[in-house]
């Protein structure tokens, strides 16, 4: 069953339900309702006669006498349909006749008629003690004996289910109508839905450039708007795995080709004598070459799938760029370069990261600054609210703006760059210690590349 025929019978059952209850308490209440307003009345009457037939002094005698005691013509017109029954101490009835109004609404509802009623005191005292339920009586005292008033449960009933029918009817009207609305609404927030889906189809069969923005409000909008972003990640990540296949491919296919070249020339006595050995140093260099690209290429596999390679401790800044200095002073000095290390004094600078992956990060920023200064490589530590922000520049040449939004990306590399995955290793690493990474270039030149970093609890 559709989404919009499970709401639209799950909503029409819950409103048959409701109105249903609705229904039956309205039902008793207006039947309390009404019996309550009904005793109130005769309670009423009751005493307006009572008095009346004190003032007059009349006095119940026995009920040979008095059969026919006019007390029924003290009912007031207004209250047509009420009888009046006068009994003595004994509960023996004097006086009370029956209206012929009554007596059709006995014929109809098949209640005894009044004569058989008043014949017996037993009938009388049923009424009192509202064991008969075919009346609603009032009793009030009188001077020896006592003024009973009736009118007939019928009557009540009738008024009610009157009222109730027409409260019925416009149950049913409401409820019609509010099962229309519930139709039309429904269908309005199943259509954004049923779009959707056809977006998700698109995103399956992965054609992402195709999803489009649903336009909708609410919940079902905040889904169509992280569908519609991820149709954009997916479709940028698709692309950039094309790129770096071809990229790859490239970077491996070079390499191979020396190998490649040279191992044939070799075989074929192409190289005699120092060529051989100039061949061989050629192979054995390429072949170092790729090994280190593979390395580096399983690397960032393993750090964007692999959690057991990332393994977090407090790490002390301080100690980890006296060991990248250590490591990078032969190339410094080959290259006649000086590194200046510039630290607050008298803070912890603690991160928590992989000791051994952070060090590799800084290793690759550094010896990308050291392959463009010219003279001097500068590393600076601050600390900002909690942030420890580090950044390594040079008075090299910068970086080109073509490649500063790519920079990070794998197999993205300069004039001068080797395998263009250094970069990409330190933004990995440093994504995994919960930092970021940015690169830019100063004013006067020179590349800036600067990393942030949550600061954690002392060494």
């Amino acid at each position: 069953m559709k989404l919009v025929h499970q709401i639209n019978l799950a909503f029409g059952l819950s409103l048959a339900l409701i109105l249903s209850i609705t229904a039956v308490i309205i039902h008793y209440v207006l039947l309390d309702h009404f019996i309550g307003t009904q005793k109130n009345d005769l309670r009423t009457l009751g005493a307006a006669m009572s008095a009346t037939l004190q003032e007059s002094g009349y006095a119940p005698a026995d009920a040979m006498s008095n059969q026919n005691l006019p007390v029924a013509s003290l009912v007031p017109a207004a209250y047509a349909g009420v009888e009046a029954i006068v009994s003595d101490r004994q509960g023996n009835v004097v006086s009370g006749t029956l209206p012929a109004s009554f007596n059709q609404v006995a014929q109809i509802t098949n209640i005894e008629p009044m004569h058989e009623l008043t014949a017996s005191a037993s009938n009388l005292q049923n009424i009192w003690s509202g064991k008969d339920g075919r009346f609603v009586a009032e009793v009030s005292p009188l001077a020896e004996g006592t003024l009973t008033l009736l009118t007939p449960m019928s009557k009540i009933q009738e008024i009610e289910r009157t009222l109730m029918g027409r409260l019925i009817l416009v149950f049913v009207l409401v409820g019609g109508l509010m099962f229309l609305l519930s139709l039309f609404i429904t269908k309005k927030l199943i259509q954004p839905l049923m779009h959707l889906r056809e977006e998700l189809k698109k995103v399956k069969n992965r054609q992402f450039t195709d999803v489009k923005l649903i336009q909708a409000g609410g919940e079902i909008g905040a889904v169509a708007q992280t569908v519609h972003e991820m149709a954009g990640e997916l479709n940028r990540f698709n692309q950039v795995q094309k790129q770096f296949f071809q990229n790859a491919s490239h970077e491996l296919k070079t390499p191979l080709m020396s190998i490649s070249g040279y191992a044939e020339g070799i075989r074929d006595g192409v190289f005699e004598g120092e060529g051989i050995r100039k061949g061989l140093d050629v192979i054995l260099g390429e072949s170092g070459r790729l090994g280190k690209i593979i390395t580096e290429m399983t690397l960032l596999a393993k750090l964007d799938s692999e959690e057991d390679i990332f393994k977090p401790a407090q790490v002390s800044l301080r100690e980890l760029l006296t060991e990248t200095s250590e490591r990078i002073n032969p190339l410094l000095m080959k290259k006649g370069l000086q590194l200046h290390i510039n630290c607050p004094v008298g803070e912890d600078l603690v991160v928590l990261a992989d000791p051994d992956k952070l060090l590799q990060a800084l290793l690759n920023i550094v010896t990308n600054a050291v392959r463009y200064a010219h003279q001097n490589i500068h590393i600076r530590v601050s600390t900002n609210e909690g942030q420890i922000m580090l950044t390594v520049s040079d008075d090299g040449p910068g970086i080109p703006q073509e490649l500063l939004p790519t920079l990070f990306h794998r197999f993205v590399k300069g004039k001068d760059g080797e395998s263009g995955l250094g970069l990409a290793i330190a933004r990995a690493i440093v994504e995994r210690c919960g930092g970021l990474i940015r690169a830019g270039n100063h004013k006067e030149g020179g590349a800036v590349i600067s990393l942030g970093f949550p600061a954690a609890g002392g060494a």
